[in-house]
């Protein structure tokens, strides 16, 4: 696809990015700790149905990302955070983005806007271990992990904050996202 859009545009920058979206909430994510011998750890949380969706557009290449919060999902809104990326990444005739995505719902093409610039390219199905934006969940959850949010405002903050983070880190980025192979 690369090959392919170099020869349809010749002079123009034509880079690959990854897109996926990451459910996080008022139900906790937890992970082990450590707890005095004999005695259960303390997980605090409440069984609430409130949900994020962190949207993330990755450069594996470069550690170049994108981050974007909403309240849900669907293909309105897909196609909504699908401009403003390319707006705010440059796509247009002098910047192909080939963007690989899965084969969720909201991403399908019939009905999709995609704005100039941008190529989808479809993963095959059941294949997350083939997307790079996956891998950066991990980083995401660090702030909220085994934490209690009593609001989701509160979780919203916390959230915020580490994706600037990871916006400022390209090293840390192309080091999770960018497959040595």
């Amino acid at each position: 696809m690369v090959a392919e859009e170099a020869a349809r545009h010749p002079g123009a920058v034509i880079e690959t990015f990854a897109t996926d979206e990451h459910r996080i909430g008022l139900k906790p994510i937890l992970r082990r700790v450590w707890a005095p011998r004999g005695m259960r750890p303390v997980a605090l949380g409440h069984h609430r149905y409130e949900w994020l969706y962190v949207i993330a557009f990755v450069s594996p290449a470069t550690g170049e990302s994108f981050w974007y919060l909403a309240t849900g999902i669907d293909k309105p809104l897909f196609q909504d955070i699908l401009a403003l990326f390319a707006r705010e990444a440059g796509a247009g005739r002098d910047r192909i983005i080939i963007l690989v995505l899965d084969g969720a719902g909201w991403h399908t093409e019939p009905g999709l806007t995609v704005p100039e610039g941008i190529r989808l390219v479809y993963l095959p199905p059941y294949t997350p271990e083939l997307q790079p934006a996956e891998t950066l969940w991990v980083h995401v959850d660090e702030p909220v992990v085994n934490r209690h949010f009593e609001t989701i405002a509160d979780l919203d903050a916390a959230v915020a904050r580490q994706r600037v983070a990871l916006g400022a880190d390209r090293d840390r980025v192309r080091g999770q996202a960018g497959f040595h192979w």
